[in-house]
């Protein structure tokens, strides 16, 4: 006879009823955390969480089947939302338009962790301007073999060159291996303007710790740097806004942090218990950070000043794709980092007198964003690899199709 589920939890939170589905359901299982422990840690730092997202529109990030399966992407806001949950509809670059959630109190923060959200991931527009953003966001990503004091090296760089045109940066962990960098600037700039602002931040941070920070866009051209990812302000895209969960066993959560932190403490110390007893004990670090609007003007004249950046070489075939500098194969692409994973695995045997020469940032395992899902690219570097013991490109070891059987307006047969 099959178990019965756990019964619905029914929360009041300041007024408003919300149905928290199969509370008792584990989600982290290292820690022992539930359903109902994560709606928990989401009201108890909502003043902090919904400084971070509270009145934007919202990509819905959901874990149906746990942290060890892949998660599908939401953009449409469910059919039967509540009343308390707001709308907007945005207009995306591909032509396609999806109406979003806004939350706004703690009581929206439950209801996207009932519906399987861990991290919320916000646009950098509010609701009542969807465009003009509000917030530069500066993505500290590490290549791999990047360490943490590296990081936090680029990151003092990146500070100064806030410093030096007049912006206040707000640094909190992302969860992950990387950091983040909030800005606030008035709501009076195109998504265009704020990316050129923050490629021009992302060139001038390489060019003060060279060897350190990259700006280059391709991975392979980046080495063992940290990379200043610019790109993270073009339109549609979205980051884990502060006190996200992440789906790391550990539980981890995107952290705000005091600049004095950022060299003192690590990403791996933050967690839903350690967050919530230093919120409790402390409040938000990032408290400050709406009345520190600044400008761009700044940042648009150092863009003016260094002039356009160094686009790569398409390609001679008639396809306009770019053409990479480095000698790169690819391995295969996949549904699930761990289809990924095997398949270099399966490589690495192949060409198991290769593997020597490789450098840890020569090993490309990219997340790449589908149509509602991730899916998986690999790809090898062989610059270290001496040329005339460089495999040619292979048949792919898995060769899966993120966009098979799916149509939307400007795709070639649509």
């Amino acid at each position: 006879m099959p178990l019965s589920k756990t019964p619905a939890e029914i929360l009041n939170i300041a007024g408003t009823e919300v149905r928290i589905s199969s509370p008792d359901k584990v989600v982290f299982p290292e820690p022992g955390l539930t359903k109902l422990d994560l709606v928990r840690y989401y009201l108890a730092v909502a003043d902090g969480a919904l400084r971070g997202a509270g009145g934007r529109p919202m990509v819905l990030k959901r874990f149906p089947k746990g942290i060890g399966a892949e998660p599908f992407f939401q953009k449409r806001v469910p059919e039967n939302h509540p009343d308390f949950i707001d709308t907007v509809t945005l207009h995306y670059a591909s032509g396609t338009s999806a109406q979003e959630a806004v939350i706004r109190d703690a009581a929206g923060l439950a209801w996207v962790v009932n519906l399987g959200c861990l991290d919320l991931n916000p646009h950098p527009v509010r609701a009542e301007d969807l465009e003009h953003p509000d917030e530069l966001r500066v993505d500290l990503d590490p290549m791999p073999g990047v360490d943490w004091s590296q990081i936090v090296d680029v990151a003092y760089v990146a500070r100064e060159v806030l410093d030096d045109v007049g912006l206040v940066g707000w640094p909190k962990t992302s969860g992950s291996r990387g950091l983040h960098i909030l800005v606030r600037i008035a709501p009076r700039w195109s998504y265009r303007d704020v990316r050129l602002a923050s490629e021009a931040l992302a060139r001038e941070v390489e060019n003060r710790a060279p060897g350190l920070a990259t700006a280059r866009w391709w991975k392979e051209e980046r080495g063992e740097s940290v990379f200043v990812d610019f790109n993270q302000n073009a339109k549609d895209r979205t980051v884990a806004s502060a006190y996200s969960i992440r789906p790391l066993p550990d539980a981890r959560v995107s952290t705000p942090l005091t600049w004095a932190e950022v060299s003192s403490t690590r990403p791996e110390q933050f967690t839903v218990p350690t967050v919530l007893e230093r919120f409790a004990a402390a409040g938000d670090p990032h408290a400050g950070l709406d009345d520190a609007v600044g400008t761009l003007d700044g940042l648009l004249a150092l863009a003016a000043q260094l002039g356009p950046a160094e686009k790569p070489p398409r390609g001679s075939d008639g396809s306009g794709r770019r053409q990479s500098a480095m000698p790169l194969i690819e391995v295969a692409r996949t549904k699930s980092k761990p289809e990924a994973l095997a398949a270099l695995e399966e490589w690495k045997g192949r060409h198991a007198n290769l593997v020597p020469a490789l450098r840890p940032a020569d090993v490309l395992v990219d997340g790449m964003r589908g149509s509602s899902s991730l899916w998986y690219r690999v790809r090898v570097n062989l610059q270290h690899v001496p040329e005339n013991e460089r495999p040619p490109q292979e048949e792919l070891i898995a060769d899966y199709d993120p966009w098979a059987g799916k149509q939307w307006p400007g795709r070639p047969g649509s």
